[in-house]
């Protein structure tokens, strides 16, 4: 395991340089500005770049101390993508499934946020590859709201990444995309976790353009 911080500094600055030159991304700083306070950055997802692209637009210094909440199923899937998401990339991995868990997700992601890293989750729980902008989501962005409400929760719309680098390409396809920073949301007091899912969801869903447009058509 890379322990060598200012490799992995650099490692995290090349990737930051061919994001933005493959795909054009530029963030939209909608309904927050950067800041200096632990955020956890919930987005929507459909590719496995997803968080690369994320993590591009948000400032070095905030950058460096932000980790992605990944799938070990796919990240532990062989050699090259332990070492790349764990040494190069920092990723939280987490077990998804009861069977394969030795481990709480909870407890790992809580750690992270113990250790003052902020974190960028996707409440769907899996790529979306579906026909609906957002699958529902799972109880992980609730549980964290819940236990860290010091802890800023800011949605973040990823807009184009599917079309940069589709289910089973190899390499990506050169395609302006946006990353839309919304309105943080908090949990209110004694609030039905189901509410606040559909809550935080309806202010993700609020960020997409596309959703936009077919309000403003509809």
């Amino acid at each position: 395991m890379i322990e060598n911080k200012p490799l992995r500094r650099v490692a995290a600055m090349v990737l930051a340089g061919v994001a933005r030159a493959i795909t054009g991304v530029r963030p939209i700083w909608q309904g927050c500005a950067p800041s200096k306070r632990q955020r956890i950055y919930f987005a929507n997802h459909s590719s496995h770049g997803d968080f690369i692209l994320l993590s591009t637009c948000l400032p070095p210094e905030e950058r460096q101390r932000t980790r992605a909440v990944a799938g070990a199923d796919y990240w532990r899937k062989n050699r090259i993508r332990h070492v790349l998401a764990r040494d190069l990339l920092n990723t939280v991995l987490v077990e998804r499934t009861g069977a394969e868990r030795a481990q709480d997700p909870m407890a790992i992601m809580l750690g992270a946020l113990e250790e003052g890293h902020s974190l960028i989750i996707f409440p769907e729980g899996t790529r979306n590859m579906t026909g609906e902008p957002l699958l529902p989501f799972r109880s992980g962005l609730y549980n964290l709201a819940f236990a860290r409400p010091d802890v800023e929760l800011v949605p973040c719309w990823i807009e184009n990444m599917s079309r940069v680098l589709p289910k089973g390409a190899f390499l990506p396809v050169p395609l302006l995309c946006r990353v839309i920073f919304g309105t943080p949301v908090e949990l209110g007091p004694n609030e039905d976790r189901h509410v606040f899912l559909q809550r935080a969801q309806h202010a993700l869903l609020e960020l997409n353009p596309e959703h936009q447009r077919s309000l403003n058509h509809g």
